[in-house]
């Protein structure tokens, strides 16, 4: 007879708990236009509720290398310190301009890994980067031709070229993928921010998106591939200096600039969870809904070791969590 585990703990439940109290502090400032108000709310929300979990965290992806907040910093320890330790990874808004122009696709994102297992990419804040969901997984090749990956793609989903959906974000760097695309026949769709809910959106069969392609951040890159290794799809990556002292960092610090990274290499191990709660409005999550002392908060929970998808609606009470909570809920 298989030997079975007896189903242990899944902190997915914890997890989304975290990421709902950075939504909903991040979400009072949409479309106020101020970015780094919105994201020091979330940031702020987050750590305290990261605090009461049962776990031994270090953060590996945070805000310190990027953004330059003062909390949720890379190496920063978070949890009780009692429970299981593990990697963290953290956007508390991914898509902060989003949120401060109140458009579609912010999200608050949270994802842990056994201890060692996520890759820690340091200063260098940039990936060059390939993602496609399971169907299309173990056909793709950052280093190849755009055309052929559309082609292997189209022909592992039964589908033409000119079916595809490529999701790129909309930045100057991304011209040349724009062109190639574009000259291959596929369609495109262009994002000014949200490169994680990007990614996960080639995962999900009713998105409508087939690849994601293009330079964008490291921090996102590493939570996109926590998310594809629960939901069985493939991200590559590799590292993007934007200049010549981040050659010189990489050189010091022991980073290949001509790697290819793939899933596994981002986000080792084999129990990974990944959470995620809507800030604004998108494709992937609503984005929270206030309504008087109320709100309600429209979340994801993933766990690799079980390929668990899982989706909540919470409805919170605010006038009870301004009694009793730390965080201000606006």
């Amino acid at each position: 007879m298989t030997s079975r585990e007896i189903p242990d703990r899944n902190l997915g439940l914890d997890l989304a708990r975290v990421t709902e109290t950075a939504a909903m502090a991040a979400a009072r400032w949409q479309g106020r236009g101020d970015k780094e108000a919105a994201d020091q709310a979330a940031v702020d929300g987050m750590r305290a509720h990261l605090g009461t979990i049962d776990l031994d965290g270090v953060v590996v992806i945070g805000e310190g290398e990027k953004d330059e907040a003062p909390m949720l910093h890379n190496g920063e320890h978070v949890g009780s310190g009692h429970g299981q330790p593990v990697d963290v990874a953290v956007d508390p808004v991914d898509g902060t301009t989003l949120t401060a122009n109140g458009m579609p696709g912010a999200l608050a994102v949270l994802a842990v890994s056994e201890r060692g297992t996520m890759f820690s990419p340091g200063s260098l804040v940039y990936m060059d980067k390939i993602a496609v969901g399971p169907v299309a997984a173990g056909m793709i090749d950052l280093e190849a031709p755009v055309e052929r990956n559309l082609r292997r793609v189209a022909k592992a989903k039964g589908e033409d070229v000119n079916d595809l959906t490529v999701i790129i974000l909309d930045r100057p760097r991304n011209q040349a993928y724009i062109d190639a695309v574009r000259a291959a026949g596929a369609r495109i769709r262009l994002i000014r921010d949200g490169d994680v809910s990007a990614a996960i959106a080639t995962a999900r069969p009713d998105s409508g998106i087939d690849m994601l392609l293009g330079i964008g951040g490291s921090p996102e890159g590493v939570l996109a591939a926590a998310a594809l290794r629960c939901m069985g799809g493939e991200i590559q990556a590799r590292l993007w200096p934007r200049d010549e002292s981040e050659v010189e960092y990489a050189a010091e610090n022991g980073y290949d600039l001509k790697a290819i990274m793939e899933t596994r290499d981002l986000v080792g191990g084999t129990n990974v969870s990944f959470a995620a709660t809507g800030v604004t409005d998108g494709e992937f999550l609503r984005g929270v809904d206030f309504h008087g002392d109320g709100a309600v908060t429209h979340s994801v929970m993933m766990r690799s070791k079980t390929g668990s998808v899982r989706y909540m609606d919470a409805y919170h009470n605010l006038r009870r969590l301004r009694q009793v909570s730390a965080v201000d809920y606006g």
